[in-house]
């Protein structure tokens, strides 16, 4: 018979009813919700122990664990109003003497608004996504960027944040994103970064922020508060030669940055209590000339690096346990003309990459689903340098971010992994649009 322990979440935060410990030492199984928009969402353990969610929490189970015992965390009802299609990571192993903290349920569905850096005009472009893909500019954007130079910008895993790397003046602001309309409003002052930051990202529990720094060799580390970053001790971490981009895994353990002139890719275990940032045995990893851009695919079993000075990409095996990449069999593979960025779609079937200069255009690549080689299915046309790509949560529509001509091209998926463009493509951006992030 099923045990139930009810989750109710409010402003004053979490309320657990659950069973209570009977002999020995016993050890629980909880993490963290992100991005629960509807309503319902339902959890279990082990198939029993039911948790409901309405809103982003953390959360323990009721039920306690002995040593050795297995445990697996599973969706039973995924939440609607609106429909969202939520994926648990770390959510399966055997208890090894400590209560397991890290599951990290993640909650996604059709992308909202889109947001664009404009490295030039310094401000961030913001848009509605239509129905269509089409985007549609909102009321007061652009909006400054409190910053020069913005390079990268990610929104955060519940959608209430964004944050805005700003090259020129090294540092990072960050914008409350207003859930109805898409707003952006400065929340508080810039946070200095170490030189050059050139990418951010966020973990997927929503619990710290990575900044890349190209110019001074590192990764700058930051606890989130309500949006707020506090640097986490020891922060910044060494990298190697100008880190350009970031990604870190779905299960959250690791963070991996690309080191431009280095020619490799450097990896971190991530400390998920401090936020600490420690180098794994074995990195960093050889990848091909000037790496520019990491994907890794849903699944985390592959990774994949576009190598811009040699017309490539590399693709590795990925362990989730250790982090550590091994090169597949055929890697790497050939591209068009200097490719800048990679996306992969949620579904991890396809790899697109935005092909800079002579080529300017998007190509696709299938992921052998055993193998993870790559194999060229199609190529679209972008308009001038196409210098990073980003794909809605629902995996419906593909966005090139245009350098050279300030505009944004706009495509739909199709299921064969070509690229149609959206009627209206390309839209306009600001001055040297350089990012593009879709809440």
């Amino acid at each position: 018979m099923k045990t139930h322990a009810v989750v109710i979440v409010s402003a004053m935060g979490l309320v657990l009813s659950g069973c209570p410990i009977v002999g020995g030492t016993k050890y629980t199984v909880g993490g963290t919700v992100t991005g629960m928009r509807g309503t319902g969402l339902v959890l279990q353990i082990n198939g029993s122990d039911a948790l409901s969610f309405t809103a982003n929490a953390s959360f323990v189970f009721g039920d306690r664990l002995a040593n050795d015992a297995a445990y697996s965390v599973t969706v039973e009802t995924q939440p609607s109003n609106p429909a969202q299609t939520c994926t648990v990571h770390n959510g399966s192993g055997t208890i090894d003497k400590t209560s397991i903290s890290n599951v990290v349920v993640s909650c996604t569905q059709t992308g909202r608004f889109a947001y664009v850096a404009n490295r030039q005009s310094n401000t961030v472009s913001a848009y509605a996504i239509d129905p269509s893909g089409a985007l549609i500019p909102l009321a007061g954007s652009p909006f400054a960027a409190n910053g020069t130079a913005p390079t990268a910008l990610t929104v955060d895993p519940n959608g209430q944040f964004l944050y805005v790397a700003n090259s020129g003046s090294s540092t990072v602001s960050v914008f409350s994103i207003d859930a109805a309309t898409g707003v952006l409003t400065a929340a508080g002052f810039s946070t200095a970064t170490a030189t050059g930051p050139n990418a951010v990202t966020v973990d997927p529990a929503n619990h710290f922020l990575y900044v890349a720094n190209l110019t001074s060799n590192n990764v700058s580390a930051y606890a989130i508060d309500n949006g707020g970053l506090t640097p986490v001790a020891g922060s910044p971490f060494n990298a190697g030669a100008e880190p350009a981009s970031l990604a870190i895994d779905p299960n959250g353990n690791f963070l991996y940055a690309t080191n431009f002139t280095g020619n490799s890719v450097s990896v971190f275990l991530v400390d998920q209590a401090s936020g600490i940032l420690r180098s794994i045995s074995g990195a960093p990893f050889a990848a091909g000339t000037g790496p520019l851009s990491i994907a890794i695919d849903p699944t985390n079993a592959f990774a994949f690096v576009a190598n811009e000075g040699e017309n490539s990409i590399s693709a590795y095996s990925l362990n989730a346990s250790t982090g550590a990449l091994t090169a597949l069999s055929g890697s790497p593979f050939a591209t068009g003309t200097n490719p800048e960025s990679l996306v992969i779609d949620p579904a991890g079937r396809y790899v697109f990459a935005a092909n800079v200069d002579a080529a300017n255009q998007v190509a696709t690549y299938s992921i052998t689903p055993s193998t993870g080689a790559l194999t060229l299915v199609s190529t679209t046309t972008a308009h001038a340098l196409p210098i990073s790509v980003a794909i809605d949560p629902s995996g419906q529509f593909l966005y090139a971010v245009n350098f050279s001509s300030n505009d944004v091209s706009a495509y739909t998926l199709d299921p064969s992994g070509a690229l149609i463009p959206v009627t209206g493509s390309p839209f306009a951006a600001g001055i040297q649009p350089h990012a593009i992030a879709i809440d």
